[in-house]
């Protein structure tokens, strides 16, 4: 028999969403067809789910205000942070018992996954008094763990590194509890793929190609920081990747190729994959599943502009395991860039410490895992 799944994520940025429907896919590889996602966020209300997005949308806007909020939720004794999450999931809790509740108990699932803390800290009294019995699991979407993801009543958690698990063991977490998988990225990203054959797919050229993930950074800055690469005598092509950035594509609109440097403007694309492959240097922020996806690669990162508290902590890990470079100033990318394309040994290195570090088949692993907790 094959258990009913429900995967929670909650809509704050991209990344748990992405690692929810990840997980969704590896199920089905599995044959396990009755999976159901859902956005937390969506059994609140609009209201609420404004609020929630908004005060996300602060650590792009405000990012100094943003790290004194999130350092001070930020509680360090193991005691105090189940405390405070607990207290949190009941101050929430009216605002989803008349419909995640209602939606749960109609669904019946065997297990109940959340890719962000807020679904399980929310549904816990529930399973506190057997209202529901399946088991919960969380999985840790960045490669460093703050208190908020410390929960009550969570039978194991999947977690990105080593980094990650001495991390929640410092915290005070069961060490049997903690399984090291990887964060899940689209299983697909398992698959290899070869430099070459990407560039062939995509119609780049054997030179240098450097991808720029700028739909997440300040429009100026990306700018500034495409026209100084047009100033270098690098040779090749400079992607921008402006997502559903419509004001970077109009800061953008009116750049044209550099001497010896060609510039591709993209806005939103479904072949990301094929460039971060073809790629010799992403520059881009470090959201987990940004980070993840590069890794599964293999391909070096230079991190810029990293959100303080999680994305920090992201960059560090690259930094840290050798797979990249972090810069405090985004204006710094191009003269970092040429300098990596000059040593092609350490840009080599760099590549297999990336592909050591990343994790493509942790979507496989987490759903492993689970169905062998089920049948036994």
């Amino acid at each position: 028999m094959k258990p009913r799944v429900l995967i929670l994520y909650a809509a704050i940025g991209g990344g748990h969403a992405s690692a929810a429907h990840a997980l969704q896919k590896a199920f089905a590889a599995r044959g396990v067809r009755y999976v159901i996602v859902k956005d937390v966020l969506e059994f609140g209300g609009k209201v609420l789910k404004r609020a929630v997005v908004g005060s996300y949308t602060v650590s792009e806007k405000a990012p100094l205000l943003y790290k004194m909020y999130y350092e001070s939720g930020d509680v360090s004794d193991p005691r105090w942070a189940e405390i405070k999450n607990l207290l949190r999931g009941q101050a929430q809790r009216p605002m989803f018992a008349l419909t995640l509740d209602r939606f749960v108990k109609k669904f019946k699932p065997d297990v109940i996954i959340g890719t962000h803390f807020m679904p399980l800290e929310i549904l816990y009294p529930l399973k506190r008094k057997q209202e529901i019995t399946a088991p919960m699991y969380e999985v840790i979407t960045d490669f460093m763990v703050s208190s908020d993801w410390i929960q009550s009543g969570v039978d194991a958690y999947f977690v990105a590194s080593e980094f990650t698990r001495d991390a929640m063991l410092a915290r005070g977490v069961d060490r049997a509890l903690i399984h090291i998988t990887g964060i899940p990225v689209k299983p697909e990203l398992a698959t290899e793929k070869t430099r070459a054959g990407a560039r062939a797919r995509l119609g780049l050229a054997d030179e240098n190609v450097i991808t720029l993930l700028g739909g997440g950074i300040p429009s100026q800055r990306v700018r500034h920081v495409v026209q100084e690469f047009l100033k270098t005598e690098l040779r090749g092509t400079l992607v921008v990747v402006a997502g559903r950035n419509k004001e970077l594509e109009a800061e953008l609109e009116d750049l044209a190729n550099g001497p010896t440097l060609r510039l591709l403007k993209l806005g939103f694309i479904d072949y990301v994959d094929d460039l971060i492959a073809a790629s010799d240097v992403v520059i881009t922020k470090a959201g987990g599943l940004t980070v993840s996806e590069i890794l599964a690669r293999g391909t070096p990162m230079i991190i810029i502009d990293p959100i303080p508290g999680q994305e920090e902590w992201n960059a560090d890990f690259v930094a840290g395991s050798g797979a990249g470079i972090q810069l405090r100033m985004a204006e710094m990318a191009p003269a970092a860039t040429v300098s990596l394309l000059k040593e092609p040994e350490r840009l080599q290195a760099m590549r297999e410490r990336a592909k050591r570090a990343g994790k493509p088949n942790a979507a496989a692993e987490i759903v492993t895992a689970v169905l062998e907790d089920f049948e036994n």
